[in-house]
């Protein structure tokens, strides 16, 4: 059955919820009400798990010519 999950501390801890939710929908087990819940939390845990990776991304930085400067798509 889907719990109403407390906010993640980390990119790992809702990446495992976001996993359990969807074994939880993969199942076919949830009725109606509770596969909304699922599928509202998961929502929610992905929007988290996307704010956490930009956040990262704006964080790289890579070394060139001497400056640092933004990590840019692209760029291996």
């Amino acid at each position: 059955m889907v719990k109403t999950a407390k906010s993640p501390a980390s990119f790992e801890e809702a990446v495992a919820q976001l996993e359990g939710l969807i074994r939880e929908l993969e199942s076919g087990e949830l009725p109606l009400d509770g596969a909304l819940s699922a599928y509202k939390q998961g929502s929610e845990l992905l929007s988290f798990c996307q704010s956490r990776l930009t956040d990262a991304e704006q964080q790289l930085k890579v070394l060139e010519n001497g400056v640092l400067r933004p990590l840019e798509p692209g760029n291996d």
